[in-house]
């Protein structure tokens, strides 16, 4: 019904910026909350970032606070992670998750980038 498409991973330094792309196929978009994920190698996957169906509501992680950014783009059916300041420990496969409630429930997922930060 509905696909995921990340983009914009890749290899940073500490210290630098990068900006992840989730573009979404379907008409379900606009009325789904959307969210930045991420797994570590030897480590469970974790919420990153959330952001509600028109955007006036995100959550973040307290570990990437005052510096990740969610947003989104419901005209172009797309969301994205502004990420600043970046660190080591930052470094993870982000996957973008779209959440889809009511009578029928489910979460569709991005096959995921690769976020790399080191020297």
């Amino acid at each position: 019904q509905v696909q995921l498409v990340e983009s914009g991973g890749g290899l940073v330094q500490p210290g630098g910026s990068l900006r992840l792309s989730c573009a979404a196929s379907g008409s379900i978009f606009r009325i789904s909350v959307m969210g930045w994920y991420r797994q570590a190698p030897g480590k469970q996957r974790e919420l990153v970032a959330t952001i509600t169906n028109g955007g006036g509501t995100t959550n973040y992680a307290d570990s990437v606070k005052g510096r990740f950014t969610i947003s989104r783009d419901n005209t172009k059916n797309t969301a994205y992670l502004q990420m600043n300041s970046l660190k080591p420990e930052d470094t993870a496969v982000y996957y973008c998750n779209l959440r889809k409630t009511g009578v029928v429930s489910y979460d569709i997922w991005g096959q995921g980038t690769q976020v790399t930060v080191s020297s």
